[in-house]
């Protein structure tokens, strides 16, 4: 008979199999091709190529435009969770699963919707057309990168929110009301810092995201806008340099452990 330690061995091993195969050797081979040249040898070349000009306008482009899709999905989001949280059950399930369900959509067909739309001949500029409206020049630009990052990412925001906003007990709420707060007094002082838990996941979820795409920047900004995502995807399918591609997302990777270290401390900070 086995023991209750072997016994979660046995179930445990079936995970942790998955994990090493898909997520510690993937990091493995793209630390072993990102820190050596096509010989093998031991090289930062690849790492230090983020230096060159136009690696570094596509990188400070994609941090700057997942920042502003961030700050947007997080505008939009956070009421939406108010009414979400604050709606009777009945109401609720069908208004979560009227904004989730195209989510159930492939991420591919819903980028490609957007282009239908946004297009010099798409359907917002049909109808504008048709009610004697100016066209607007759109696609291709980063603004319509942007729309296809909060479409795409939105729903990543809301669900922590809205999980966070949830949890918060109406009698805390009211036990504000009683002691003479007004609605702004009580949102800044108990329902906003009771959210910073799911703000940080929720910024996480969308920026990391948004950072590292290239099938919305490639569909919506075509060929003139490149982000270090479309980068990083030419090296390994263009240009087929692994070795490059993936010293370029070593940096990206850093990055994205920069934020998640920034987000840790400052939840821990908020419970303090």
């Amino acid at each position: 008979m086995f023991n209750n330690k072997q016994t979660s061995r046995l179930l445990s091993s079936p995970y942790i199999a998955w994990a090493v195969i898909f997520i510690v050797v993937p990091l493995a081979m793209i630390f072993f091709y990102g820190l050596t040249d096509e010989s093998g040898a031991f090289t930062f070349a690849n790492v230090a190529a983020i230096g060159r000009a136009e690696n570094l306008k596509s990188l400070g482009l994609a941090l700057v435009l997942a920042f502003i899709s961030t700050i947007i999905c997080f505008l939009l989001a956070y009421p939406l969770a108010m009414i979400l949280a604050r709606n009777k059950i009945s109401s609720q399930g069908i208004i979560t699963t009227l904004f989730i369900l195209p989510m159930w959509m492939n991420f591919l067909l819903r980028t490609m919707a957007w282009m239908t739309l946004l297009e010099n001949k798409g359907v917002i500029n049909g109808l504008l057309s048709f009610v004697g409206l100016p066209n607007i020049n759109i696609i291709n630009t980063s603004s319509a990168i942007v729309i296809g990052m909060v479409y795409n990412f939105l729903p990543f925001m809301i669900l922590p929110l809205y999980n966070s906003l949830a949890r918060i007990d109406d009698s805390v709420i009211n036990a504000a009301r009683d002691l003479g707060a007004n609605a702004v007094q009580t949102f800044f002082k108990i329902t906003l810092p009771l959210t910073i838990p799911g703000i940080l996941s929720g910024i996480t979820m969308v920026f990391i995201p948004a950072l590292t795409t290239f099938a919305i920047s490639t569909m919506l900004g075509g060929s003139k806008i490149l982000l270090i995502g479309n980068v990083i995807e030419q090296e390994f399918t263009l240009s087929y340099d692994w070795n490059m591609g993936a010293g370029l997302s070593l940096v990206l990777m850093l990055f994205i452990i920069v934020n998640m270290v920034i987000t840790m401390m400052t939840d821990k900070s908020s419970y303090n």
